[in-house]
């Protein structure tokens, strides 16, 4: 190999390494943090059978 050749793979080394480095900080940072999804139901918004709770029909004006 060239000398050329070698700085450039010793440069792809330290590059591959440092991405590994932020990809495990970012992985570890989302392992950290609670979930975000959507919000879950209370329980007085759905009834026992699991269907949405009806709704009273009044004039609309």
């Amino acid at each position: 190999m060239t000398d050329e050749t070698d700085k450039r793979t010793e440069r792809l080394k330290a590059a591959l390494r440092e991405n590994l480095r932020r990809r495990k900080a970012q992985a570890r940072g989302r392992s950290d943090a609670p979930a975000e999804g959507p919000p879950e139901e209370s329980p007085e918004e759905v009834s026992p059978e699991g269907d949405p709770p009806a709704r009273s029909e009044g004039n609309s004006a």
